[in-house]
């Protein structure tokens, strides 16, 4: 549906997107993300056709997105990071212009309103103001704008900044719906927990370059995960035992505390188990940690603090 291909950035001297490639399938919920700085809002403002490359293409339906390309603008949502809201409006009349942009009219417009309304869960204030509104009745509103024309592929731009946790939750259940009735989203935080849960496949910028893009399965096998095992004795016998398992690696003895890293938490620790049984040692203490995004993307980005 979308392929991207070489696609560079200049501003004056510097490159703000280094040959960046991807490509995202019909109806797929994909996950883009990259510290601060690394070139995402650039790419974003591209592919939306706000933005010109300077080098390289990007393709909708086989059709190149260029700066104002009318024809794919009505196939295209933004849900920016920046609320896209005017304040004096009411609710109603910020979707009412918004999907008069897009071509929306008359009975149609109407209908389209009310639906997006109860969807985000704004019927009841929808003839409030929307400078009125709390922080997450404004991130559902700025949802609601973003897909009052159904477009066939949404941005969402870090969609839950600063929300309650209840409004948060609402925004994922509908970018879930949308997903599933067949809208192809891209979809960018700085919450890697938001990006595990919702999408199966992740892109991961930095300094202007796709440095890593796979499935979630894939991009978690990059780290072991850790077993902190604590026993009453540690004989010298279980160690040399330990040493042979085939999935796991001793990585620090300290006393009666060992830890280990495994590329499969869950049957290393039934080996562990057993092996205790063996020996006849009792278990202390025992934690455990799988891979994750927020992980595998600090050892991608390094731990250095971004501007």
């Amino acid at each position: 549906m979308l392929k991207v291909d070489q696609l560079t950035r200049w501003y004056g001297r510097f490159q703000a997107l280094r040959g960046v490639s991807l490509q995202v399938e019909r109806g797929e919920l994909f996950g883009l993300l990259g510290p601060n700085g690394a070139g995402k809002t650039t790419l974003l403002s591209i592919l939306a056709g706000l933005t010109a490359a300077t080098t390289g293409e990007a393709r909708l339906f086989g059709e190149p997105i260029r700066r104002g390309a009318a024809k794919l603008k009505p196939l295209i949502g933004l849900g920016t990071q920046d609320l896209a809201l005017y304040g004096e409006l009411t609710a109603r009349e910020n979707l009412a212009f918004f999907g008069r942009l897009y071509g929306l009219r008359g009975s149609h417009l109407r209908s389209r309103i009310d639906e997006v309304l109860a969807n985000v869960a704004l019927s009841d204030r929808a003839d409030d103001r929307a400078g009125t509104f709390s922080g997450g009745m404004k991130r559902r509103l700025n949802l609601a704008v973003a897909i009052v024309h159904r477009p066939q592929l949404l941005f969402l731009d870090e969609p839950t900044t600063g929300v309650d946790p209840q409004s948060r939750n609402h925004i994922f259940e509908q970018v879930q719906r949308l997903n599933r009735e067949g809208m192809t989203i891209i979809y960018t935080s700085h919450y890697m927990e938001e990006v595990q849960t919702l999408c199966p496949r992740v892109a991961i910028l930095d300094h202007g370059q796709i440095i890593a893009c796979d499935t979630l399965p894939q991009l978690l096998s990059r780290l072991d995960g850790t077993i902190r095992l604590g026993v009453r004795v540690l004989p010298d016998a279980l160690i040399e035992r330990l040493r042979q398992l085939p999935e796991a690696q001793i990585q620090h003895i300290d006393g009666t505390t060992i830890e280990l890293a495994s590329r499969a938490v869950p049957s290393t620790v039934v080996s562990l188990v057993g092996l205790l049984n063996e020996y006849q040692v009792e278990l202390t203490g025992l934690q455990t940690q799988e891979p994750n995004l927020e992980r595998v993307f600090l050892h991608l980005t390094g731990h250095g603090l971004r501007d």
